[in-house]
Parts: C-alpha cells; structure tokens; sequence
C-alpha cells in the first residue's frame, strides 16, 4: 500500500556493496568527498574524490585486509570526520567484516574496553590513539593484531593505511578479485555500535545491512537530495545518525560530502564549500539561529527584517516565494546553497523552526535510536508540523503502550530497520525486544492526523507520590527561553517521604545575562533567574512548579552526542 505522506518513489538497495555499486555506475564522474589537507599554517591543499575513485579505494583496502587474514572478522574504526574513516566502514562491511565504530571522544580506559569487548583483530586509527593501542596490542586478553594508521608515522609495528590502499590496487591489478568472489549476507551481523551509556555501561547494538538500507529507502520517500548538493559533516561520525544521514545517505543520492574542520568552523566552511545539506543537532542550530539574529541587531535591521518576513510570508500564501531573493544576504552567510537541514536528537523549539523556514530554509525533524538504524519517524517534504518530530516511516509498525489519561506511553517499533539485539548480552535484548516489537525506552504519543511527538525518556520520568508523571524535557522545554539560560536539567529532590520537589539546574550564558540583566553577583543573578522561573511556574499546573534551582555557567556534563549525562549532574547537585 503507497504511504500518502511519501514524496518520492525510491530504490531499493539490499546491502552497502549494492549501495555503492549503483551510485557508482549512476554518477561514477560526480564528487563524493570533497576536504582541506593542511600541509603546514598556510598550506591548504583541496582534494575532490569522485564515485569511482571512492569505489576503487574501497575495493583496494578491502583486497589487502583479505591478505591480512581478516576477513569474517571485526574490524574496528576511530578517528575523526574523515575520507579513511569512511573507506574503511565500506571497505570493511562490503568484504563481509563486520566493523565497529568507536567514540573518539571516550577516555581512554572505556576505548581499551570496548576494543577488548569487541573483539576486533584490527583497528584503523588516528596516528593519537596509536600509544594507547599498542598497550591493548600487547595485552593478553585482547584479539588485537593490526594497528592501521590513517596518518603517516614512524611507529613500529604500525600499519599505514595509504600502504594498504597500493598494494590492494597492485593485487588487483595483478588480476586478485578475491572481493569479488565475496557474498554478502544482508541479514547477518554487519555493525557493532556500542551506545554512548548516559546511565550505565554501553551496549553493543548489533546490525545488519539490511537493517540500515532499509532505513535509507524509507528515508529516501519522504525527503530528497540531490546528486549535485553537498552536506557538511559535523556530528560525529561513529553516531549512527551522522552515520546513516549524512555519510550513507549521500551515498544513496549520489551526493557530496564535505568534512567539517571543527564546530567553530561550521560558518567558513558552509561558505567555503557551498553547503545546500546540513545534518545537526538543536543545540548547533539554536546557536546558528542566535549569531544570525545578533548579525542583523548589530546591522540595526531588525525592524526592515521583521518586516519582510512578514510580507514574504503573505506573498507565499499565494504562490510567490521570494524568501531566498529577499534573504539572499542572510543565506550568503553559510554559503548561499543552504537548502535543508535535518535535525534530530532532541525536540527542537518551534521558533527555531519557523526563523530558519522565514529565510527559505527547510528544517526536517526526526526521531531514532542506534537500535533503529536509527530513523523512526521523520517529516516529509509534503507534511510537515513544527513541534512534532513527523511521522513513523512507512515500513515500520509504530505503537504507544501503556498511555496515561493524556496518550502519553512508550513508544514501541516493529520493522526491518529494527537491531538483531545487543552484542553478547541476551539479557538486555529480552528486555526491551518482545516477538520482534523494539521498546524504545521514550515515552510520547501520536495525535489525531498521525504526527508523532516525543514527551521524554522513560528513565528520566519523574513519578510523583500522587502518582503523576512529571516529564523534564518539557519543563526544560519552558525553562531554556528565559533570556539569558544557555540549557536546563530538571530533577526531583525527595525532600521528605511525603513530598517530590522539582530542582532546576541552570546553565547561564555570562556574556548574554551581563548584556540583559547589568552587572550582577551570582546572587543577585540567581534571585533574577528565580523570578523569571516563577512566572514560568504561573503557566503550570502546581504539580510541576519548580521549587528551587541552581544556577552555573559550567555547562552540563554530555555525551558527545550532545546528550546530558543527567545521572552524573545529579550525583554532582
């Protein structure tokens, strides 16, 4: 049955080496990554990989890894936004390895663990993580054997990865098709993906090809890029939302990819690459949002641009959409081609939303996990609600258990993107998989024309001695537009065994409360801040009124996938 909110018609791809191979012979001359190479402060060399090239590499690396004695085995990948990164993942699950994403923001001793946990027999790296692998090389207890650098180095007992990429091209081109004669099994185990564990200790979320490729044509149906645009690569890319979105999805589209040199350097490279994609997380966009209406109040055009938003908004009620004409020196800003941006994580405020969509741009709201490869729900091009995170894709089953007297349950998914289980740990995947229907751990609910919203994560619901469900990100939610606060945590205080009181932490931006509350003691901005949250109290049932707050300019403790470590800020409050 055609799903109606779809926009487009999509193929259907049943594994990553037919995800490449059709790219490939679709737009085999067409850019897929373009990037900077700083050789020294002033030496800036640009490099443009086509499709074929891209195709060939991976095809070269998997060829060596094969003479390595590898294949069937796992291969783990840590580094940064980068080309070799990327190679590998392919290079990697098209031989039929399984590889394994490492966060290359965790400490050191949980990267020595999940390696250890993992069992991978290689890893590709950065030269940095080179000391710290070679312990874990000549630790007993590890199934570590190869050391692969993505850098040139000196290091002993070090592979480098561009040795690697030429003799895997002169094997093929002495006629080895070892490769080729590789069977890939979509169903099977492709991708360990340990989760970021804001609570407790990560998990391995085990994933097959067709998990993701199925993710992808669903994706594919309710929103659409081009062969010719470009995506800026921000978020890290181990995530699977960075992952599928940007890196995998580009690829299905035959689009380029564009290699973010760091979050300070969003703006210049937007400009510099001519960025019409942008895959982010609310806070990136809220920042993005704020420098761009800090730029038009230093120009003093605030009112002229209040204005013209207002007419461009009636001239589209009837057909004439001259938002990119009228903004154009807005949009320059980041480039000119800025286009679409998809945003997911979090709930992302509705003012947000429409500033972004007032200068011509389209923002695409998501919902996912890791252990749905990851997308659940999205927007499509032709329906779209600021404030709901869209609707679940057209090959998933979507439910929510266990409603309150306001629909408000678990979410609950049931699909082919949906995870095998967690890596080595039955325990786990029996208690959130249940005759194939995936508990999601967030609670939300669907309204009456299928949108879905997001209420919170069950292990962060406040459950009051009434009985009431207190959901923090919503206060959060109200909390976060208090002029001046940069981010919010609510949490519940049992101050006796009869009463719950609601706690807010609040992170302040000193520049920003200087400028709009005068210089002030942290006292003084504390009982500043107090007021501003009493009035936000006056627009709550007395249930969720906060009863006391603290106020910082540390910001939270996060993931580096942006998320609060709540139980870390809790233990520190």
């Amino acid at each position: 049955m055609k799903d109606k909110r779809a926009s487009y018609e999509a193929d259907a791809v049943k594994d990553f080496r037919e995800l490449i191979s059709r790219t490939e012979k679709l737009y085999p001359d067409y850019i897929a990554y373009k990037y900077k190479i700083r050789h020294a402060k002033d030496n800036v060399e640009y490099v443009y990989k086509t499709y074929s090239q891209f195709k060939k590499d991976i095809e070269a690396l998997c060829t060596s890894l094969f003479s390595m004695d590898l294949q069937g085995k796992k291969v783990a990948v840590i580094g940064s936004n980068r080309y070799e990164w990327c190679t590998t993942y392919l290079a990697v699950t098209t031989g039929g390895m399984t590889i394994v994403p490492l966060d290359k923001a965790l400490p050191e001793q949980e990267l020595q663990s999940l390696v250890q946990r993992s069992g991978a027999e290689a890893i590709v790296c950065e030269a940095k993580y080179i000391s710290m692998l070679q312990k874990v090389k000549n630790t007993e207890n590890y199934n570590l054997k190869y050391i692969i650098s993505m850098d040139e180095t000196i290091e002993k007992e070090v592979i480098l990865y561009s040795n690697l990429l030429s003799q895997g091209r002169k094997l093929r081109e002495n006629g080895n098709r070892e490769y080729e004669a590789i069977t890939i099994n979509p169903e099977e185990m492709s991708i360990i993906l340990f989760t970021s564990g804001t609570t407790n200790i990560s998990k391995g979320v085990m994933l097959s090809q067709r998990n993701i490729c199925s993710n992808l044509q669903a994706i594919a149906m309710y929103s659409h890029m081009w062969p010719n645009e470009t995506l800026l690569s921000v978020l890290p890319i181990h995530h699977t939302f960075e992952c599928t979105i940007t890196f995998l999805l580009g690829i299905y589209f035959g689009s380029t990819v564009a290699f973010c040199e760091g979050l300070k350097y969003i703006q210049k490279n937007m400009q510099e690459f001519k960025v019409s994609i942008f895959v982010g997380v609310p806070l990136i966009l809220e920042n993005i949002h704020k420098k761009v209406w800090k730029s038009i109040e230093e120009q003093g055009k605030t009112k002229l641009i209040k204005t013209m938003i207002v007419i461009t908004k009636l001239l589209a009620k009837i057909g004439i959409d001259i938002r990119r004409k009228v903004f154009k020196p807005i949009l320059d800003q980041f480039g000119g081609n800025l286009r679409i941006v998809f945003v997911g994580a979090a709930p992302l405020d509705k003012k947000i939303i429409k500033g972004f969509n007032d200068f011509g741009v389209d923002l695409v709201q998501g919902y996912g996990l890791t252990e749905t490869s990851p997308v659940v729900s999205c927007e499509s091009d032709k329906m779209k609600k600021p404030g709901s995170i869209g609707f679940p894709l057209s090959n998933l089953e979507l439910k929510i258990e266990e409603k309150d007297e306001e629909g408000i349950g678990e979410i609950v998914v049931k699909g082919p993107s949906v995870m095998l289980g967690y890596y080595e740990n039955e325990e786990a995947t029996r208690k959130c998989m249940k005759e194939g229907w995936f508990s999601t751990g967030d609670y939300g609910y669907l309204d009456k024309k299928g949108y879905l919203y997001i209420s919170g994560r069950k292990s962060d619901i406040i459950v009051l001695k009434n009985g009431k469900n207190i959901y923090p990100q919503e206060l959060e939610f109200l909390l976060n537009k208090i002029p001046g606060v940069s981010e919010t945590m609510v949490f519940a205080r049992n101050k006796t065994s009869m009463d719950t009181t609601l706690c807010a932490k609040i992170v302040y931006d000193k520049e920003q409360a200087k400028e709009i509350y005068g210089e002030k003691t942290e006292e003084e901005l504390k009982e500043v801040f107090w007021q501003k949250v009493k009035e936000v109290n006056q627009t709550l049932p007395d249930v969720k009124h906060i009863k006391e707050i603290i106020i910082t300019d540390e910001p939270l403790a996060k993931t580096t996938t942006q998320k609060v470590k709540r139980y870390e800020e809790i233990r520190k409050s």
